[in-house]
């Protein structure tokens, strides 16, 4: 016990420093190692990731309850909302899941991608007519999700009121999805994202290209690791991104919008631009794979401080003055953390600029920073009452964004992003989000950074 206790003190400087995501990762792996004994000692259903987050998560609280005067109370804060998260933790949903693009058959996870998709297809020699959407098997009405989906062909529960094309065939497991695909699309929570891969590892072609469309990186004390770094370690294959100013709802609408494709492969450029573009989805491509996907992440930080605004009912003015500033230390952080990697041109891309003009208007992120103000509420409780548990990237990505600046000495050159933080886990009013501001933005230089 002793020893746990020990690993668990010195687990605690590890949370702080590699943020939110990366502790969870940590901590399933040190619950493996100590969270099944323990977990099974008191009682715990101890059996995959989640009962090691548990059994983990349970024995470290009481061990540190045991030691006010080594553990800080914020410690113990952090293990209750583990705990918490996990006996409350969402399902894998349909909007929040993977896409499976293939030659010859393609499968696609997402109602609003797979719209698209399984109209371009039919259009496409190259391809198969089929488009297998990879879905969490739950019930809605009494009904299973995917039954509904394949005989009523629309997604009632995260779609309403959209059809999908007849050729959109829900499936209930991502491993038989990939099966024999050539291009893999993958969209999921950025925290999920490694537990998806291993779960679809060894069953990937060798030739297989993929394309991520998660907004979400991790950021850690050491410095950034994409989304697409992620998928090419885990699958060995290349790996493209999407992101833009792409409200799903809208584009289910098929209002006129553009995204952004980064890929380093002119050729396997043109090829996802095939699959996604369309007269109101327009697309386009550039070569800074790391910068489409920086700033379809960073944006979401931003948005939260815009909510934050609204909630406080202050007005457009300053609701584009923080844009105005969040922007720029995205741009500064880019900067910092990839040196000239990033290109400053892709921010005046639709996955920068626009992405976050809308998603400060119109995103879920802003939405539930909003209604943080408004209610009081913590972010996950927000998650359940207003997005059925599907998870944001907003508030998370903000812990991962500090604990690089903090670890870096850097804060002061991010007082909104430190800011933005505070409010989120320190419990610090709305209103100091103006603390700090005057910030000269001009002498920006490159600052190279490792990337992992």
């Amino acid at each position: 016990m002793d020893d746990f206790f020990d690993r668990a003190v010195n687990f605690e400087e590890e949370y702080e420093r590699a943020g939110y995501a990366e502790g969870l990762e940590a901590g399933r792996k040190l619950g493996a190692a100590e969270g099944r004994e323990l977990g099974i000692e008191h009682g715990f259903d101890i059996g995959k990731d989640l009962g090691f987050y548990r059994g983990w998560a349970q024995e470290w609280l009481r061990a540190a309850s045991a030691h006010p005067d080594i553990v800080p109370a914020r410690a113990l804060k952090k293990l209750q909302a583990i705990i918490d998260a996990v006996n409350d933790v969402p399902t894998i949903n349909d909007e929040n899941a993977n896409y499976e693009a293939r030659a010859k058959s393609i499968q696609l996870k997402g109602s609003t991608a797979a719209r698209i998709i399984g109209s371009n297809v039919a259009k496409l020699p190259d391809f198969d007519d089929t488009v297998k959407i990879w879905v969490f098997d739950e019930i809605v009405n009494g009904k299973k999700l995917i039954d509904i989906i394949n005989t009523e062909h629309e997604n009632v529960k995260y779609l309403p009121g959209h059809k999908l094309p007849t050729n959109v065939v829900a499936v209930p497991d991502a491993a038989d999805a990939v099966k024999d695909a050539t291009h893999i699309v993958v969209v999921i929570p950025h925290q999920y994202i490694q537990n998806l891969l291993d779960s679809i590892h060894g069953r990937v072609l060798p030739n297989a290209r993929a394309i991520s469309l998660i907004k979400g990186i991790a950021i850690s004390n050491h410095g950034m690791t994409t989304m697409t770094q992620i998928i090419h370690r885990t699958l060995a294959i290349p790996v493209a991104s999407l992101s833009g100013a792409n409200i799903a709802n809208e584009i289910a609408e098929e209002k006129y919008c553009e995204t952004t494709i980064g890929c380093s492969d002119p050729e396997e450029a043109i090829v996802w631009r095939s699959l996604f573009n369309t007269p109101y989805f327009q697309v386009n491509c550039v070569s800074d794979v790391i910068g489409v996907e920086f700033c379809g992440a960073l944006k979401n930080v931003v948005a939260v401080g815009a909510g934050f605004i609204d909630g406080m009912g202050l007005g457009n003015n300053t609701k584009a003055a923080i844009i105005r500033i969040g922007f720029l230390e995205m741009r500064r952080l880019a900067m910092h953390i990839s040196g000239a990697r990033i290109q400053d041109a892709t921010f005046m891309e639709s996955c920068g600029l626009a992405d976050v003009i809308t998603t400060c208007y119109g995103g879920r992120n802003r939405r539930l920073a909003e209604e943080f103000v408004l209610t009081g509420k913590p972010m996950p409780q927000l998650e359940q009452d207003l997005l059925n548990g599907q998870k944001l990237q907003g508030y998370l990505t903000a812990g991962e964004v500090h604990s690089y600046i903090d670890s870096s000495g850097i804060t002061d050159h991010f007082p909104l992003f430190t800011n933005i933080y505070s409010i989120c886990y320190q419990g610090k009013a709305p209103r100091t989000i103006f603390d700090g501001l005057n910030v000269d933005f001009s002498r920006d230089t490159l600052t190279p950074s490792p990337m992992l």
